[in-house]
């Protein structure tokens, strides 16, 4: 008679202030509305404070943050297509997408699941 596999185990579900840290590393995107890279220093900070302290934290952390660098780099695309007019729409949307996907992460964040943004380089591991 053969003893069937243990499944692997499921990592203990984050509790409240992970969850809270968590939707903070995906709202600290907006600074960058009122700072300079403010969109990627908030991320960066949360990530570089809470990475070795949750595993949660620490992975939605990294993935804002990877999430921000990517729209600065399409961002930047999309300056230098506006000399071909196509840029300015797609900065719009660029924006529109943004603060709509960051929103989405941050809720999906706070009720304790983890959030993948489409299209953004990982480039943060």
């Amino acid at each position: 008679m053969e003893i069937p596999p243990v499944p692997p185990s499921l990592p203990p579900a984050p509790d409240k202030e992970e969850r809270t840290w968590a939707l903070a590393a995906h709202l600290s995107a907006f600074a960058g509305h009122l700072i300079p890279f403010g969109h990627i220093l908030g991320p960066l900070i949360i990530w570089l404070i809470k990475r070795d302290s949750s595993e949660f934290v620490e992975d939605q952390a990294r993935e804002a943050l990877n999430a921000q660098i990517s729209v600065t780099i399409y961002g930047a695309i999309a300056v230098l297509l506006i000399f071909v007019l196509i840029g300015f729409p797609l900065l719009f949307a660029l924006w529109l997408a943004d603060i709509v996907l960051v929103i989405v992460a941050a809720v999906r964040a706070n009720d304790g699941f983890r959030y993948r943004y489409p299209l953004i380089f990982r480039l943060v591991k």
